[in-house]
């Protein structure tokens, strides 16, 4: 049975989101999460602000720290939001607090809102995020492109969230096409822009893998962090 799909966007929509939610933040907080998971991080924190993140820093040195403002590193931070920066790291068994202006603005307002479960979506994660869904036999699902800073629209999230739909209606859209779409159109191209040095030509590539991490992503309640992003069971 498909589920009714609702489409919506950036932080608005999350706070709206009922049902099961996949919250879409392909450039770049959900591309970052599939692959610090994959370099065995043992969970990924979400969190609305740097000073959380900071706290928790303080509370506990052994944890790491990703995040941005505007696309840029934040002060204190071990890591910018940038997947490849992250595959690089030494992240064994490490807990990672993530703080972004999007993805997990809209993932935390979508759990607040009742939605569940919820998913951190994006391309590395298409195919088995629709294989969990399909196997919840969903009577109703949010979809939420998250945007630019949550507010203002991103290609890039627009079409992850319609090549999820059409996947889950059965269709078969094409990745190479949408891919050289999102390539060449200006939230594609700040990877490739020399005077942006905050978002690396690396990590476009880095987030437009097809089906990369074999599981879907999403957010379960943990005693000591609160909310915790890991590989659906």
């Amino acid at each position: 049975m498909v589920p009714r799909i609702r489409m919506l966007s950036f932080l608005e929509g999350a706070e709206a989101a009922t049902g099961a939610c996949v919250v879409i933040d392909v450039f770049r907080a959900f591309s970052l999460v599939p692959w610090a998971l994959m370099g065995g991080a043992r969970m990924v924190v979400p969190v609305r602000t740097e000073a959380e993140a900071l706290a928790w820093k303080r509370r506990d040195p052994t944890v790491l720290l990703a995040g941005e403002r505007d696309g840029k590193p934040l002060p204190g931070f071990d890591f910018g939001n940038s997947p490849s920066e992250i595959r690089r790291a030494d992240l064994a068994g490490r807990v990672l607090i993530h703080r972004t202006s999007a993805g997990t603005q809209g993932l935390l307002a979508a759990l607040e809102a009742g939605a569940f479960p919820v998913l951190a979506g994006s391309f590395l994660t298409a195919g088995a995020t629709i294989r969990y869904l399909k196997s919840l036999e969903l009577s109703e699902l949010s979809i939420v492109a998250m945007g630019w800073n949550a507010r203002d629209e991103a290609l890039e999230d627009v079409l992850c969230a319609e090549f999820l739909k059409a996947r889950l209606l059965g269709e078969h859209p094409d990745f190479g096409a949408l891919r050289s779409e999102i390539r060449e159109h200006p939230t594609g191209q700040r990877f490739f822009d020399p005077r942006l040095p905050w978002f690396p030509e690396e990590d476009f590539e880095h987030c437009m893998e097809l089906d990369r991490y074999d599981s879907a992503i999403v957010a379960t309640v943990d005693d000591t962090y609160g909310i915790r992003l890991q590989a659906a069971d």
